[in-house]
């Protein structure tokens, strides 16, 4: 006897909590890549592996059995390194009992810090362009995002225009440095501004820093930590996949002080609980070795150094790239497509995959720019920029 299940569309209401927000860019042309094998500058990750020490220290941790939960904020010898770290590049001192959390990548640190310091009808701050992660993570918290856009195409911030978007409404302010998309850093002139710029105000900073070590030409990262009157109202966010070239680990922390970090844990707790225990220990091991997170600079400006070389003498005029690892270039001079769809026919009819800074933008704002990932390997990158001089 066979019974025929059939299946029953649900015809009830659905609440798009997020009706403006599709399929995330990267996935997109990542995608795209994938489905024309092109060359993938789009989506930010190496393609070439992390160290075969740090996979050897994952593979230890699990045969001595860190293989159950870890603590809620992370392995207390994690947390200890981090805070170390922390006090020695930037002077700063973090708790690494209440001030230090693990969590499963950095963007989950990001939600978890809106979702815990952001309620309905609060206004956050959001510099663009930006992360495409902040204002869904606003929307979904029941706040507003209060977008400013960078001057072009220097990506300046003028600080008096940001002053201006500020009320009494305003919760939180987003900073992102070294800055995703355009690779452009805050000077210290800038943290000085910024600090000013709250001072008499109740605004949170929520600081995404998961570039922190990669900055070039002999800058130093502008940390809030550095700054006492910013570090004890911010939130900073870092990354380990971007230091150890590790993305698909998922794997970020979250410095704040005591009294807020209480407030993210309680909400952390309920969405992940945990990070990863193997992979932690390996963390807490690595981090030993500082030539790993000092050299990072110098290992990825000889990449950037590569491909702006390789670009000079094409159509497509070069933005200053101080930090992260993508390198930004205007396209007017090949093509007066949208962004997007620029972006599409070099993937699709060239083979060489990039990010459109529209995606960057509440208001879809296009400059006709383009963002490639240099985070790749010498052989990679040449072969892109033989396709890309010839556009």
């Amino acid at each position: 006897m066979f019974i025929s299940l059939l299946k029953v569309k649900f015809d009830g209401n659905i609440n798009n909590k997020l009706p403006h927000s599709g399929t995330s860019i990267f996935a997109v042309m990542t995608a795209l890549a994938q489905q024309h094998k092109a060359i993938n500058l789009a989506q930010g990750f190496p393609d070439f592996d992390c160290s075969d020490e740090l996979k050897a220290l994952v593979h230890e941790a699990m045969k001595e059995g860190y293989n159950q939960y870890a603590p809620m904020p992370g392995l207390m010898a994690l947390r200890e390194a981090i805070a170390a770290k922390t006090e020695e590049l930037y002077s700063a001192v973090y708790n690494p009992d209440t001030e230090v959390t693990i969590v499963p990548g950095a963007t989950l640190g990001i939600f978890a810090a809106i979702t815990a310091m952001v309620k309905e009808n609060d206004e956050v701050i959001v510099i663009e362009p930006a992360y495409d992660s902040y204002i869904p993570s606003i929307e979904l918290a029941g706040g507003k995002a209060i977008v400013y856009e960078m001057q072009f195409p220097e990506y300046k911030i003028d600080w008096e225009q940001v002053k201006k978007l500020i009320s009494i409404r305003t919760r939180m302010i987003i900073i992102n440095t070294p800055h995703n998309p355009t690779g452009a850093i805050f000077s210290s002139e800038d943290m000085k501004k910024l600090e000013k710029l709250i001072l008499n105000t109740d605004a949170l900073i929520l600081s995404d820093e998961v570039y922190e070590h990669i900055l070039f030409d002999g800058f130093e990262h502008q940390s809030v930590a550095r700054y006492p009157r910013l570090a004890n109202r911010s939130i900073i966010i870092s990354s380990f996949g971007k230091t150890y070239h590790t993305t698909g680990w998922k794997m970020g922390y979250i410095l704040a002080p005591e009294n807020i970090t209480a407030q993210i844990r309680n909400t952390y707790q309920f969405m992940a609980f945990a990070a990863n225990t193997p992979i932690q220990h390996a963390y807490t091991r690595i981090l030993k070795d500082k030539d790993l997170y000092l050299g990072l600079g110098q290992f990825y400006q000889q990449k950037r150094d590569l491909f702006r070389k390789g670009l000079k003498g094409s159509s497509f005029k070069l933005i200053n790239c101080n930090g992260s690892y993508f390198q930004s270039v205007i396209y007017d001079k090949i093509s007066n497509l949208p962004d997007t769809e620029m972006a599409k026919y070099i993937t699709v009819e060239k083979g060489v995959a990039a990010i459109p800074f529209s995606a960057f933008y509440k208001r879809r704002t296009d400059h006709k720019v383009l963002r490639f990932c240099f985070a790749k390997s010498e052989e990679t990158l040449n072969k892109a920029l033989e396709i890309l001089c010839k556009l």
